[in-house]
């Protein structure tokens, strides 16, 4: 049986771990925690959306498509690897700051949206591969007026918000990854979209920029 000297103490040693609990149960928000949870949130709702699409008509052929697709994998793959191997990937390049951590948080939010509007406003066109759906056409209007393929552009900020707030080498080079395929899949693309439409997308390359807004140049 306990004495009551022992009770208050075990009472108090009680109430300490409550505490310690709840206040780790409690751990506030920041930018990293909230970034991550928009980026799956944005994966799980575009993969349900993937569903609303048209049939396709014609692709590019997978041959065409797989050293892009083997090459990021295997670049990827290379990075992981190397992470624990290179301490110095994971070392902050400058110190957290909430100020900046928060707006760099916006500006992915502001990608992420700009991805969903280029998406809704495609419509039933969209796929997720180098295809020709039905009914397909040239469309120019509200984001892809702005930019050739707005769903990378927004995918490259998103991107870019992640990137600043993690502040680690390592992940300078998976967005260098991210950039790199996102370009190379929009040549890909367009050399294919030029072969569908001929002058029409011809036209449309000369009006509208690829990637960055209010960057023309010259079709080629």
């Amino acid at each position: 049986m306990q004495c009551p000297k022992q009770r208050g103490t075990t009472r108090r040693a009680l109430q300490r771990l409550q505490f310690d609990v709840i206040r780790t149960r409690k751990k506030p928000l920041t930018p990293t925690s909230a970034l991550l949870g928009l980026l799956a949130t944005f994966i799980l709702t575009w993969v349900a959306a993937a569903l609303w699409a048209n049939q396709t008509v014609v692709g590019l052929p997978n041959r065409a498509q797989l050293p892009l697709y083997l090459g990021a994998a295997l670049a990827v793959l290379l990075l992981v690897i190397a992470r624990p191997l290179f301490p110095v990937l994971q070392v902050r390049l400058w110190d957290e700051n909430p100020w900046f951590g928060w707006a760099m948080v916006a500006v992915s939010s502001i990608g992420f949206a700009g991805c969903w509007w280029a998406r809704l406003h495609l419509g039933r066109l969209w796929s997720a591969g180098v295809v020709r759906k039905e009914g397909h056409r040239v469309v120019d209007t509200g984001p892809y007026g702005i930019v050739r393929h707005p769903i990378y552009t927004g995918s490259l900020l998103a991107m870019l918000g992640y990137v600043a707030v993690r502040a680690r080498p390592f992940d300078f080079l998976l967005g260098l990854l991210v950039l790199v395929f996102f370009t190379c899949k929009a040549h890909l693309e367009e050399r294919f979209l030029q072969t569908e439409f001929g002058s029409d997308y011809t036209a449309y390359r000369q009006r509208v920029p690829m990637l960055v807004p209010l960057l023309r140049r010259r079709a080629s």
